[in-house]
């Protein structure tokens, strides 16, 4: 594989090369053609990229270890870097975009991908994977499609992911707790009730615009419809099923009570099993090392309750990388991706740190070099791609609104202003609302 990218990256010096020394047996020379010049010029035209991500510091660090790598191999290339925490990212890209003037190369993220790419702001990369700067074949289909936007592939998959608990093995064990492989919430709800007792929470909260959806999944609705024009259910049914059992857990104390996790920071050295204040912590596997890291004891990994019931577990693209529209140079942004993707020396320092790599090759080259728990998040990522069905399409314009709508009206639950019956009509007329402005 990296031989092979040094062909791609390279391909004008290794012509220049092959082609400007004498042949000692004839004694004559050939001269480069006028093509394999002008290729070994536009390798060394110098190059500046614009790229931006999301993140920790730990990720800042690594990544700009990857920048140093990328152009120690490509010494006409510098890269200017731009990073924040994930809400600052989305507030400092919004005017860049609306100014035309979005990085070359940028990290995306699902919940953005369809209102970007829908708005021909995201290059499509397939050509770039048909002539072999972006090399896709050793990434499955499943990996690449999530990627894809009215049929085109505006955001390539950094690594995959799915849902999964970081649990405390000792307090479960304390608390004379066996989990098992295939619980559901209603284990989840009789688990809650010991945890009380011992003075420890379930969980610190249940991400709604993440869990909701996936309940769904369990009874075969959609959060979404396909058109992106309303929600995918009809009936409030899954709704006050959800929220009400939801309610339950947070009146008898099972989840932080909503003041104090709004002074949480976000960090996994704030999180709340980190903390041993809870069992669980309910999110993508890729963060179960931050977790496993600050919390210095040895946490699990298990899958997430229901996740059986109608095959409602899915892998997820952790994150994206997209190329700008308007790069000026989108040939060698398409390079810098298929670096972070495919480069073996690169994935030594990301280390699924962004997900499990899509590249076979990759991951087989990592395997002999992960830690005990990178070796945790592989296996229950490969474990959880024998066990899921195919992920719901990409978000669509519109649901970074409605998901703020239904965290909002799921406090309003929570403070008691709303029942949830109440609460569930209301949320499904205003989502419909927002949603009916993507009707052509």
């Amino acid at each position: 594989m990296k031989k092979a990218m040094f062909t791609v990256l390279s391909a004008a010096l290794l012509l220049a090369g092959c082609s400007s020394g004498g042949n000692k047996d004839t004694g004559s020379t050939t001269a480069p053609s006028a093509s394999a010049a002008a290729t070994a010029a536009a390798s060394n035209k110098p190059v500046t990229l614009r790229v931006a991500w999301w993140g920790g510091q730990a990720r800042h660090d690594y990544t700009l270890k990857l920048i140093e790598l990328y152009q120690q191999k490509n010494p006409n290339v510098k890269i200017e870097s731009e990073y924040a925490a994930f809400d600052d990212y989305w507030k400092k890209l919004a005017p860049q975009a609306a100014a035309n003037g979005l990085p070359d190369v940028f990290q995306m993220d699902i919940s953005y991908l369809t209102q970007y790419g829908s708005k021909g702001q995201l290059e499509d990369l397939t050509p770039f994977t048909t002539s072999g700067v972006l090399n896709v074949k050793d990434i499955s289909e499943n990996s690449l499609s999530g990627g894809k936007v009215d049929g085109k592939l505006v955001a390539m998959n950094a690594g995959s992911n799915a849902l999964a608990a970081t649990v405390d093995p000792q307090m479960l064990k304390d608390a004379g707790i066996t989990p098992k492989q295939d619980w559901t919430f209603a284990d989840w709800d009789a688990i809650g009730a010991t945890l009380k007792s011992k003075g420890k929470m379930l969980t610190g909260s249940l991400r709604d615009d993440v869990y909701f959806p996936f309940y769904l999944r369990g009874v075969g609705q959609k959060f979404y419809a396909a058109d992106g024009t309303q929600l995918g259910y009809s009936d409030d049914k899954p709704f006050i099923d959800y929220y009400t059992m939801y309610k339950k857990w947070y009146d008898a104390g099972y989840l932080l009570p909503l003041d104090k996790a709004a002074q949480k920071k976000g960090t996994p050295e704030d999180d709340d099993t980190v903390l041993g204040a809870a069992m669980s912590t309910n999110g993508w596997s890729n963060q179960f090392l931050a977790l496993n890291a600050a919390a210095k004891r040895s946490l699990d990994l298990l899958p997430v309750p229901n996740w059986s019931q109608n095959k409602a577990l899915f892998l997820k693209p952790s994150m994206f990388w997209s190329v700008s529209k308007n790069s000026k140079n989108k040939e060698e942004a398409a390079k810098f991706v298929n670096f972070l993707i495919n480069d073996i020396d690169a994935n030594k320092i990301i280390m699924g740190e962004r997900g499990v790599p899509v590249s076979s090759k990759v991951k087989e080259a990592l395997m002999p070099l992960l830690t005990p728990e990178q070796k945790k998040v592989f296996e229950y990522v490969a474990w959880a791609e024998k066990n899921a069905s195919p992920m719901d399409p990409p978000s669509p314009i519109g649901s970074v609104e409605v998901e703020k709508l239904l965290k909002d009206t799921v406090e309003q639950i929570l403070y008691k202003k709303l029942t949830v019956e109440e609460a569930a009509a209301k949320f499904r007329k205003d989502a419909n609302a927002i949603l009916a402005k993507n009707k052509k």
